[in-house]
């Protein structure tokens, strides 16, 4: 992968483009009919249609949050709410449309999938434009699909288990997204199959004005293994854009699910998601999430730890560079039941004006004895302009329970960037070295090739920050 690195970039930010023609467009605004009318397009099933337009319903009821970050500026009526890029999704990458598959160019999908991963998912837009699974995986029962042809294609068990993990009802945004929800993965893992190499989705907004809603669910069967990788990113336009995915993940008895998300949003994007797991007997959920750009993120995996024995490790890095971002993310642990583990780990930087904010959050239920927490919070403020902001909140209804919370917020330090000049090297280096000592643990729970990218990007970040807006 580093060979690639001078002409590979996984997510890389272009500069503003053209707009392009697509099968279907729909029209700027919210509406029952455009809701219909996705539905239609996708001829889906009645009660697909009626969860539809039952979970817009709930979006119109329901005001916007008012506990963080204003969103007043974010205008529902102006966004398009589904755009079909293609007549069909693909399985060999050669048939895909010149100017999408230019679009993934620097996302390197074809050179990585053969690589180094299981089966590898392109979403362009609102829609699934490339999906492949490797033989090796198939014969052994591992379904891995776009959502919406795993409607079409496993109606029972895609019926089981939708929005049984986060409701339609949930919170806004997850109405939302239950209203006009297109595209995302759906991963199934029979039984005792322990895929040993990551599967990976890779998410792209080209237009502006767009709302992106994609819907992925896993399902990790008894004594399964997993990891599922995420990337996303956008073209830089002069109008806002919203991403409001939902992710549901059910990780059975015995089973361990790995959800790494990489998010490298332009600065026109509101980054609005729901994301959660249930965890049951014995099972284990690794997070590992990280965001870079966007307008406003809010984002805040949660794990709920309902088996005995469940166990989630959830690690997470922020980084907002420039005036005006707002990155308020952070993680919740929710033991329901006994002998169950969580461990938060969350850092953020702030520079040029940026402000991260973390909001944790663990509840121990009262018959949920014998439980074990850890969260730990770090902030690092490049300048005297940016805010760093610690929220944590704990619900512990148990006193049988050992729960530990830490918290630091601090600033970059002059002598340590005085003493490494002292010694040759640049300011900008010296900044370089201490930012990648403070993330150090965040970056070698990634896979490799993304190690070396996120270093990179959040250099690029940093330098660049003051000019992103």
């Amino acid at each position: 992968m580093l060979k690639q690195k001078a002409n590979c970039n996984l997510w890389k930010n272009p500069c503003f483009s053209k707009e392009k023609e697509y099968i279907y467009k729909s029209d700027q605004g919210l509406s029952k009919d455009v809701v219909r009318k996705i539905s239609s397009l996708k001829k889906e099933p009645k009660w697909m249609l009626d969860y539809r337009l039952k979970s817009f319903e709930y979006f119109k009821s329901k005001k916007l949050p008012k506990w963080g970050p204003n969103l007043l500026k974010l205008n529902f009526d102006k966004l398009c709410y589904y755009i079909k890029p293609t007549k069909k999704h693909e399985s060999s990458w050669n048939d895909i449309p010149l100017n999408i598959k230019s679009s993934f160019d620097d996302t390197c999908v074809r050179k990585i999938e053969k690589q180094n991963f299981a089966g590898v998912g392109a979403q362009y837009e609102s829609e699934i434009v490339y999906h492949n699974l490797k033989k090796e995986w198939e014969k052994k029962g591992v379904i891995f699909l776009g959502t919406d042809q795993a409607l079409k294609e496993f109606p029972q068990i895609f019926k089981e288990y939708f929005g049984t993990v986060v409701q339609f009802n949930d919170n806004k945004f997850a109405a939302l997204n239950s209203a006009f929800w297109s595209g995302g993965s759906f991963i199934y893992i029979p039984k005792g199959v322990k895929v040993d190499v990551p599967l990976q989705a890779y998410y792209k907004i080209d237009s502006q004005n767009l709302g992106q809603f994609e819907r992925t669910l896993i399902i990790a069967d008894q004594g399964s293994c997993v990891s599922y990788v995420e990337g996303c990113t956008a073209e830089m336009k002069a109008e806002n854009s919203l991403h409001s995915a939902v992710v549901e993940i059910i990780a059975k008895r015995g089973s361990r699910v790995k959800y790494y998300t990489i998010q490298n949003w332009t600065s026109n994007i509101y980054n609005l998601v729901t994301k959660r797991a249930v965890a049951y007997k014995d099972a284990i959920v690794e997070w590992v999430d990280c965001n870079i750009g966007s307008n406003v993120t809010m984002k805040y995996p949660a794990v709920i730890l309902k088996g005995d024995g469940a166990k989630t490790d959830m690690l997470s890095l922020a980084i907002a560079s420039f005036s005006g971002q707002i990155q308020d993310s952070g993680a919740k642990a929710i033991h329901l039941a006994s002998n169950t583990s969580s461990k938060i780990i969350s850092k953020s930087i702030s520079s040029n004006g940026g402000r991260s904010s973390f909001r944790g959050l663990i509840k121990v239920e009262k018959e949920a004895k014998n439980c074990k927490s850890y969260v730990q919070c770090d902030s690092l403020i490049m300048d005297n302009i940016s805010q760093a902001d610690s929220y944590p909140y704990f619900d512990i209804r148990q006193k049988d329970v050992n729960i530990g919370h830490e918290a630091r917020i601090s600033r970059i330090e002059d002598n340590k960037i005085f003493y490494l000049m002292s010694r040759g090297v640049s300011r900008d280096e010296a900044q370089s070295l201490i930012i990648n000592g403070f993330i150090e643990s965040f970056v070698k729970e990634l896979p490799f090739e993304y190690a070396v990218e996120i270093n990179r990007l959040i250099d690029f970040h940093m330098k660049r920050g003051g000019d992103e807006k």
